[in-house]
């Protein structure tokens, strides 16, 4: 088993539910905007909260194209 390399991550993340609405158009606009340059090469989801918050995290991992 290998390890994956990155070179950059790039990470979304919001505690407000109406950013969190907008996340996914969020991040298909800045994937549109920079896989011409970038390959992709793992992501995290993190979902973490307390009684009045709730936070969603996703982490890109990508590594410059050649």
């Amino acid at each position: 088993m290998g390890v994956t390399s990155f070179t950059g991550v790039k990470v979304f993340s919001t505690t407000l539910a109406r950013d969190r609405e907008n996340m996914g158009e969020n991040i298909t606009k800045w994937l549109k905007e920079n896989l011409v340059n970038i390959d992709v090469v793992d992501k995290v989801v993190t979902q973490s909260s307390d009684k009045e918050f709730h936070c969603l995290t996703i982490t890109i991992f990508y590594r410059a194209k050649a």
